[in-house]
């Protein structure tokens, strides 16, 4: 009957039913989430950096958990100092002002003989529009001195605005080359030897023009060629699409979704695109 009577007793005086939930809040998978991406993608940034981006966008959150949270999942809390600059990350933080140019050659069938063109060209990393210097079969400094007062011509030069012209290692880059560029403000940047993959987007035109356009081609004259490179690039700039960007870099046919589709024809039909135009 005691028993039965403490028990009563203790029912009555009962609390667990207003108990609030005891120790830390779980924290939700979305915060570690978040907490791990900012870390990855950016590995300078320490455990109290993260906490206050985390914090800023609306998460309620201790440093002391941040820290946990990167210690549990294997990254150092701390901001790593050793971590250098990517050439990725240099291309992306310039993308807006930055240039590149390369060489390439063509074989022209000139009476019964080869002989070797050398085509200089220049690409706006950001928007991929390419720019050729006038032809010339064999380049030397005159020519590149020339061509530098082309791309740096303050009315309508193609390295307007830019500041950064990045090239390999070609003796053609003369030092009257580079003091034109930095006379109009932009910094030549010259590549370490034998790194292709640091200019892919100039190497990779290179590729798109001879293998949709030259190697297709037997050309007689420099005169021919500059023909062939101009309806390239016409191509190339307005009815190409580009899977990088994922458009025409400057689409010039009015398009009318109920209009007809035309194909254009470039260089015989070599060169084909579709496009919807406008009556």
């Amino acid at each position: 009957m005691l028993g039965w009577f403490r028990n009563l007793i203790a029912e009555k005086y009962n609390g667990c039913e207003n108990r609030g939930k005891v120790g830390r809040p779980q924290i939700s998978q979305e915060i570690v989430i978040l907490v791990i991406r900012f870390k990855e993608e950016n590995p300078r940034w320490g455990y109290q950096k993260i906490t206050d981006q985390v914090v800023y966008l609306g998460y309620n959150i201790s440093t002391s958990t941040v820290k946990n949270i990167l210690i549990e999942n294997g990254y150092d809390p701390e901001p790593d100092l050793t971590v250098k600059t990517t050439w990725w990350e240099f291309i992306k933080s310039h993308w807006d002002v930055l240039a590149a140019c390369d060489f390439f050659t063509v074989e022209l069938l000139v009476g019964r003989k080869l002989i070797r063109c050398t085509i200089f060209f220049v690409m706006e990393l950001s928007t991929r529009k390419v720019f050729f210097a006038p032809i010339k079969p064999q380049p030397d400094g005159e020519y590149m001195k020339q061509a530098a007062r082309i791309l740096t011509d303050w009315e309508d030069g193609f390295l307007k605005g830019k500041r950064y012209l990045i090239h390999d290692r070609d003796p053609l880059y003369t030092n009257e080359f580079h003091n034109i560029l930095k006379s109009s403000g932009v910094k030549p940047v010259k590549l370490p030897p034998r790194s292709p993959n640091l200019n892919p987007y100039a190497e990779r035109f290179v590729k798109s023009v001879k293998e949709e356009c030259l190697d297709h081609l037997i050309l007689a004259s420099v005169k021919q060629l500059e023909y062939a490179v101009n309806q390239y690039c016409e191509y190339y700039h307005h009815e190409r699409i580009h899977q990088s960007l994922g458009r025409i870099i400057e689409p010039i046919h009015k398009t009318n979704e109920d209009a007809e589709i035309v194909c254009i024809e470039r260089l015989g039909g070599m060169l084909k695109s579709y496009h919807r135009l406008a009556a």
